[in-house]
């Protein structure tokens, strides 16, 4: 008899020694909570783990009423050693000392005999320090963004274990746990620890989940939201997760620096009817004046999206540096994404998709990704 995901997943953790846990970048509640949550779990199974969070100043503030992962990283400097081999089969080495020379690092090596053929020498790479990959609501490796495109040997030289609930996924883990009824990642790992071992959830676990299970549903009145949903909800409820302080924190406390920076966006949003895009260019006045930056962004797109129910794609962008304008967009539908990304030849980072574009005037720039858009969309209707 096959055995189930959570059997599979609990035999491949009996020989970890330390995983490395992956979210998307762009981390919304979803993201962080499966993430906190399967770290915590981890440990309490006497695991080593780490998790990686890209921009992680901003997740940490938005989340900051959750326990948060002692051990994460923001890129996978120093993941693994390198190995410089000497082959001492006709040739000793006596001694070995190293120098710093300005900006080079010098190994003298003193042979026995004579002096060194280069030949001897290799330069070989050693493993990695993790022996377990596990990535969380990614459709594909190259969601992850910068750390997989600096890092894509760990992908294929280490295990991955690919835990998701979007349709589209690439299954491209050796162990792909796959739901596409949960309503989030955050409530497909709740299951999968919960008939694993449901007394090792405790409180922290709880309220990390439940987190990401109200923010991916807006609090349950999203269709994504099932009955399975509301019972585990129920059951992480009755581990202790508050699920009334999540809600006070998630939509009742945002920065007053977003709210301002939301409210100078709103004052010029766009609306194509054609195409069901509703957009904004944001400038550096905005960032200024609100005291905020670029990398909140992703809570405007959200902000968009919740305001237009009728829109099928939400964009906004801004002048990422002299003569260059950035864009950012997401979509009401993982395809939809797919064939955005294609037209406008952006690429995917978690679920939104971004380019560059070589202009100054932001508003300019998104009159042509739209008249981009219509051309490819209409066309195709």
């Amino acid at each position: 008899m096959s055995l189930d995901f959570p059997q599979q997943l609990d035999n491949v953790l009996k020989n970890a020694k330390h995983v490395l846990v992956f979210m998307a970048p762009n981390s919304g509640g979803d993201a962080v909570g499966s993430a906190w949550a399967t770290y915590f779990f981890l440990r309490k199974k006497g695991i080593e783990s780490t998790v990686v969070v890209q921009n992680d100043e901003k997740v940490l503030e938005k989340f900051s009423f959750l326990t948060k992962p002692d051990d994460m990283i923001d890129s996978l400097a120093g993941a693994r050693d390198f190995v410089l081999a000497f082959n001492t089969e006709l040739n000793n080495i006596t001694n070995v000392r190293t120098e710093r020379v300005a900006q080079e690092l010098r190994i003298y090596i003193t042979p026995e005999k004579g002096s060194i053929d280069p030949r001897d020498f290799s330069f070989i790479p050693a493993k990695f320090k993790y022996d377990l990959v596990i990535v969380l609501g990614c459709r594909d490796k190259e969601s992850l963004g910068k750390v997989y495109e600096e890092n894509p040997d760990i992908f294929y030289e280490v295990p991955v274990v690919n835990i998701d609930h979007h349709s589209d996924n690439d299954n491209f883990g050796q162990l792909n746990i796959i739901d596409i009824t949960a309503s989030s990642t955050s409530e497909l790992v709740a299951d999968l620890i919960a008939k694993i071992d449901v007394k090792i959830i405790d409180e922290n676990m709880a309220e990390s989940l439940l987190t990401g299970i109200i923010d991916a549903t807006n609090s349950f009145q999203k269709k994504n939201t099932s009955p399975k949903s509301l019972r585990i909800a129920s059951e992480l409820m009755g581990k202790g997760a508050d699920q009334q302080k999540i809600i006070r924190y998630l939509y009742k406390t945002q920065p007053l620096h977003l709210l301002k920076l939301w409210g100078r966006v709103m004052a010029r949003l766009f609306w194509e009817d054609s195409i069901g895009l509703a957009w904004a260019p944001v400038y550096l006045e905005d960032f200024v004046q609100s005291r905020s930056n670029p990398t909140d962004i992703p809570f405007i797109l959200d902000k968009i999206k919740e305001n237009y129910s009728a829109g099928k794609m939400f964009m906004v962008l801004y002048n990422e540096n002299a003569g260059k304008v950035r864009g950012v967009i997401k979509c009401a539908s993982s395809e939809q994404l797919k064939k955005v990304a294609s037209i406008l030849e952006a690429a995917c980072v978690g679920d939104t998709c971004e380019f560059s574009e070589d202009a100054s005037d932001t508003t300019e720039a998104g009159q042509r990704m739209i008249e981009k858009l219509k051309a490819q969309m209409i066309a195709n209707e």
